[in-house]
């Protein structure tokens, strides 16, 4: 199957870019069009692995710092870098002053680049150059094959160096950047991905753009030399069409890019829009594995949330029962899959295959922290301890793999890493998978009681799936990287493995669970996985919203400190208290410190949400109001940096930013949740926090601006219609009356915790009239405790309900 992809690729991927020649834009990931949404088709890339030996550089920062000043002399063209490929130490470039650990793995590369800034810019409209903007991410398979294949092919350096003005962008650390110029790529090509190469003028604009590209001409493909000799040549013979083709493209975007709606314009009605977004995912919905693509398969923990959220006001109906089933069915075959890591906890990036079980070995943070909150939601909405497990599990690992002792969390870990210490090249998921042969020397012992002679490994092999051969197809791994090997996966119940070898349920238990321990055990010996320790206010604002949220639905302290931690971070580190903003990304310095670039990256549109949101679930899992209080100031700057005050909703970044020439709105929940999805609803949130009922109408403009996109397609948006349902079921106002630390108070929240409740906001008033609540609130000075007992009191569209005393009580009164 991916040896076929990759065919229909080649014969179906071609385009003809207006600069005069046929360029092949090989797809690797794309963005679906409006007509495939409205048949139900999600956001997939291209299921392609890397070729074999991939490797990229990973190079302490200390040592690229002292070869940059021993050696750097390329700023002007290259003059001063030796060509010999023989060369014993080979020369930095200035990629090795910046902090992104991307970036950093380009710093040997013989190319000049620049960093994303003023002085590339100054030199292209010196020297009148185009620009070569090459974009990707640290822990990307493609961006390490073409850096491998070219970038560090010494004739192919001196061609960009020589040709262009050559700039590296992280495009986790410039979202703005790269949301521009994909838009472009998307519009031109008819898909994207990363690495993402686009060829601009000196002001920045694209005329072409495309993904990767193999370093020389492979059959009808046209190789990355021979692309940039070509565009070399229509600069100096054809510039003018080229910029006028690049010009036209950009204006037409400008036109289909608007997201507006009037000052008296409505959202769409959210019953519609709900039960339409709900047809829509049952249609692409794959009975036999769930999710929502045959393959590959992505987590897309938005579409999951919206449908436990469409059966939370549907729960009666045919439709919402479905929905549901939906929902824990698909979380149930990831948990089981080899997406999720039996031994190192945590979920990969997606599968490769319709099962879950060859995954893109990839891990990232915003994966994490989504999941956990869909856990454990399925655990609030089915009772299933399973499903709490494995929310509790992805914490774990976070917790030991992705965490800072500063408090922040890392972005990604790496599908890569080399097999052995002595090995050289590196494979895709070498740290993660097992030979049948490495699992019977490590649990060879025999297990007391079991039918016949079996060891704990027949009972581990019998129960994850592990053959002799391997367990991966060669259509799942066609370069060879995983022959032989085993991705682990369940193929039966606790139960069915315990009948199969005569032990109790427990027993079987105990037995895998020592197994998985002596194979982590082993793992912590193997070369790890590169890890991506910058740390973003995006992620680490949905980071939060995980532990906050497991934390106060299981009652563990632990957790909710975990995610105060957090917030603290947030604060300290990525909060300039003199500018009033939030900074985007804090680095992982040589001495395991937080450090900080000499300019740091203002945060933008995603920053402010998800961490807005991350303090409204952190205050409802500590009701401390010191949360809400920093939440009500970001979003206010959110308000004055981003919103759009002619047609409404929230640009993306800073729209008077003179080198972005598009403002763009996100308009798609994808593998992160649109910023404007999210801030529709704390919006909400907010108003009933702080009284400001302006909060509540810009809420239904946002609503109204994306409003065609939610009529027409609104699986696009499935957290954005979650955010739309509270305009017609209005949040319910839960305040509990009593003393903070007391037994009748804790018994009365862990009640409500216990419920998956979407439109609430739960507040404490604890007679601290000078407190932020009182002020912004003051009729919760007239709310009472009855008889010197904690009291919930439950209010709706202005009209409360008897107050409750009694946990029961207040469960019937919230299920009702």
């Amino acid at each position: 199957m991916l040896r076929l992809t990759w065919a229909r690729a080649q014969s179906t991927n071609r385009r003809t870019i207006k600069s005069g020649f046929s360029c092949d834009l090989f797809r690797l990931e794309r963005t679906p069009t409006t007509s495939e949404y409205s048949r139900g088709i999600g956001h997939t890339p291209v299921a392609l692995r890397k070729p074999p030996s991939v490797r990229s550089l990973r190079t302490p920062h200390s040592r690229l710092r002292s070869a940059w000043r021993a050696s750097f002399s390329m700023a002007s063209g290259g003059e001063g870098r030796s060509s010999s490929p023989a060369s014993p130490v080979k020369q930095s470039n200035r990629l090795a002053l910046e902090r992104s650990p991307y970036l950093l793995q380009h710093a040997y590369n013989p190319v000049d680049w620049f960093p994303w800034g003023q002085d590339a810019f100054d030199k292209a409209r010196k020297e009148d150059k185009p620009i070569f903007l090459s974009v990707g991410y640290s822990t990307c398979h493609w961006c390490h094959v073409m850096e491998r294949e070219s970038f560090e092919d010494e004739e192919i350096g001196k061609i960009l160096s020589d040709n262009f003005v050559c700039i590296k962008v992280d495009r986790e650390e410039r979202p703005d950047v790269d949301k521009v110029y994909m838009t472009f790529v998307q519009a031109t090509s008819g898909g994207g991905g990363w690495p993402m190469s686009v060829w601009l003028t000196p002001d920045l604009r694209p005329f072409i753009g495309g993904t990767y590209f193999p370093p020389r001409n492979t059959g009808l493909r046209p190789g990355f030399k021979t692309i940039l000799m070509r565009i070399s040549e229509q600069w100096r013979s054809n510039r003018a069409a080229l910029e006028s083709s690049g010009e036209r493209v950009i204006e037409a975007l400008k036109k289909s890019s608007t997201i507006a709606a009037g000052a008296e314009d409505l959202p769409p009605p959210a019953i519609t829009v709900a039960r339409r977004c709900f047809l829509q995912l049952a249609n692409s919905y794959e009975e036999e594995y769930g999710g929502f693509s045959d393959m590959p398969k992505f987590p897309t923990p938005v579409n999951l949330m919206f449908l436990m959220t469409f059966w939370a006001v549907k729960h009666s109906t045919v439709e919402g029962a479905e929905a549901l089933r939906m929902s824990l069915h698909t979380l149930r075959m990831m948990a089981l899959g080899g997406i999720h890591d039996h031994v190192g906890q945590g979920f990969h990036r997606y599968s490769t295959d319709s099962s879950w079980h060859v995954p893109h070995f990839e891990k990232m943070l915003y994966d994490q922290a989504q999941l956990a909150v869909a856990y454990i939601t399925a655990y609030q909405v089915s009772g299933e301890r399973f499903f709490a497990d494995v929310a509790q599990d992805v914490l774990r690992y976070v917790s030991r793999d992705l965490s800072d002792k500063s408090g922040g969390f890392y972005s990604a870990e790496d599908a890569d890493s080399l097999p052995t210490a002595e090995s050289s090249e590196k494979k895709e998921g070498a740290f993660c998978v097992w030979t049948a042969g490495d699992i019977r020397s490590l649990l060879g012992e025999p297990v007391e009681g079991a039918t016949g002679v079996a060891t704990q490994a027949d009972v581990f092999m019998h129960h994850y799936g592990v053959k002799e051969q391997g367990n991966v197809s060669p259509q799942q791994d066609p370069h060879g990287e995983l022959q032989g090997q085993n991705v682990l996966i369940v193929r039966y119940s606790a139960e069915l493995t315990a009948t199969r070898f005569g032990l109790s349920v427990e027993k079987t238990e105990e037995v895998l669970a020592a197994g998985r321990e002596k194979l982590a055990q082993v793992r912590k010996g193997r070369p790890p996985p590169h890890l991506d320790t910058k740390m973003l206010a995006s992620w680490n604002g949905l980071m939060l919203s995980g532990f906050a949220r497991v934390g106060a639905v299981l009652g563990d302290r632990a957790l909710v400190e975990r995610a105060e931690q957090a917030a603290q971070f947030l604060r300290e580190h990525l909060w300039d208290e003199a500018e009033q903003r939030l900074l985007h990304s804090c680095y992982r310095g040589e001495e395991m410190q937080v450090e900080q670039i000499a300019s740091p990256i203002s945060g933008f549109l995603d920053d402010y949400a998800f961490v807005v949101s991350g303090l409204l679930d952190l205050y409802e899992a500590t009701l401390s109001p010191r949360w809400l209080q920093w939440a009500e100031e970001l979003q206010l700057q959110q308000d004055a940096l981003f919103w759009d005050g002619q047609g409404s909703g929230y640009f993306s970044s800073d729209p008077n930013d003179p080198t972005l020439l598009l403002a763009l709105k996100q308009d798609q929940d994808g593998a992160e949740p649109s910023a404007n999805s999210v801030s529709a609803l704390s919006l909400l949130r907010l108003s009933q926090y702080t009284g400001r009922q302006e909060w509540a109408q810009r809420s239904q403009q946002l609503l109204a601006a994306f409003s065609d996109r939610l009529t027409k397609v609104p699986i696009a948006l499935p957290d954005m219609v979650r955010s739309l349902l509270p305009q017609h079921f209005t949040l319910k106002q839960i305040v509990i009356c009593g003393e903070p630390d007391a037994e009748d108070t804790a018994r009365l929240i862990a009640c409500i915790n216990s419920l998956y409740l979407p439109h609430k906001v739960l507040m404490l008033a604890d007679g601290d009239t000078d407190g932020f609540l009182y002020k912004r609130l003051p009729l919760l000075s007239s709310l009472r405790p009855l008889e010197g007992r904690a009291t919930a009191h439950v209010c709706q569209n202005f009209t409360c309900a008897l107050p409750v005393t009694c946990p029961e009580e207040l469960r019937r009164l919230l299920t009702e």
